[in-house]
């Protein structure tokens, strides 16, 4: 069956915990302390429901536990089950195959895909690629925002959960995120400034003692692990399980989400025969115009004064840009990676619209 596409627009979560309070995260990849041990149990009780929908779309569990004894003669997908949904920790070095590395050597059915990443829903009637996904995965690789929101869809409000990575309150509906083991995967801190990349350096020039591609390495070699590395005298843990720095009695909340890879341009051309026709989005509860935000110093966020012209030149391409002027600067407005740029020093902020 071919794939029918879908459209769907990008939401900041209206709900993003400020990063410098003490409440437990839960906008982070599914590997926090609150989902680890769910993840694997929500899969499964997917699979059991999922009788009727074809078993070329779905994972082997056998596979999965370390064995298949119908090998090439099995109808079930014989691939990562957690590269499936787009959260497996282990990546390239992951001992089960990933889409993008599947081989007929093995058995089952399988399938590989183009490009670093695909998001797709599944309704009951086969997996369908979302058009322009592109904007889920700007969305998904920003550290504060929890999911996005899309309404008006032939199933009503689709709410799409970034940390369980799955549909919320719609038993029928999935979404997954297929990784072509191209994406370079980022770690994060919060502070009181938001969320901060390790390794970046200060106002004064220093990197950070650890680099984020350090941190992926270590979670690569294992997931359950707990790095430790030094600040002068101070001695700092990660604890990969439960996603935390840990030093003495203080702790913040860690996140890894992917590096943002914008699509080539003649990829998105005639992608737009959409099931999801034009979308338009308001977050969850609010009928009035939404406001158009941008980050500020400490992770807070301020109004745009000219919010509501933001607000229409986005509802006449969420895929767009523009540009405005305050107080003799130029800016430059980017609604799929919802960033905001000087024109005149090229500092970017994330921008997010609530």
């Amino acid at each position: 069956m071919e794939n029918e596409s879908y459209y769907c627009s990008p939401m900041a979560s209206s709900s993003v915990n400020d990063p410098s309070q003490g409440n437990s995260y839960q906008e982070n990849f599914s590997c926090s302390e609150s989902n680890s041990e769910s993840s694997a149990t929500e899969e499964e009780s997917d699979s059991d429901a999922a009788g009727t929908r074809q078993d070329q779309e779905e994972p082997c569990r056998y596979y999965n536990s370390g064995h298949c004894r119908d090998g090439k003669r099995c109808h079930y997908l014989h691939v990562c089950k957690y590269a499936l949904r787009g959260n497996c920790r282990y990546g390239a070095k992951c001992r089960l195959k990933h889409l993008s590395s599947s081989s007929d050597s093995d058995g089952g059915a399988q399938r590989d895909i183009s490009g670093p990443y695909k998001w797709q829903l599944e309704d009951g009637h086969g997996w369908k690629d979302i058009a322009n996904d592109h904007i889920l995965e700007g969305q998904y690789s920003q550290p504060n925002i929890k999911g996005i929101n899309i309404y008006n869809t032939p199933y009503g409000k689709v709410s799409i959960d970034f940390k369980a990575m799955r549909v919320r309150g719609k038993n029928n509906l999935r979404v997954r995120r297929l990784d072509g083991q191209q994406t370079e995967w980022i770690w994060f801190y919060s502070s009181s400034k938001g969320w901060t990349k390790y390794g970046e350096k200060d106002s004064k020039g220093n990197s950070g003692p650890i680099q984020s591609s350090e941190i992926e390495k270590k979670f690569q070699l294992n997931r359950n692990g707990s790095p430790t590395f030094n600040i002068g005298s101070d001695i700092f843990k990660i604890r990969f399980r439960q996603m935390r720095q840990v030093s003495g009695k203080r702790k913040r909340k860690v996140v890894r989400r992917p590096k943002y890879q914008p699509p080539q341009s003649g990829n998105l051309i005639g992608r737009v025969t959409s099931a999801f026709q034009r979308v338009k989005m308001s977050p969850a509860g609010q009928s009035e115009s939404p406001e158009w935000q941008f980050g500020g110093k400490s992770g807070h966020w301020h109004t745009f004064k000219d919010s509501a012209d933001i607000e229409d030149q986005y509802q006449k391409d969420f895929n767009g840009s523009m540009s405005l002027t305050v107080k003799g600067q130029a800016y430059k407005l980017d609604f799929s990676a919802m960033k905001q740029t000087n024109q005149s020093t090229r500092a970017t902020r994330f921008i997010r619209r609530v």
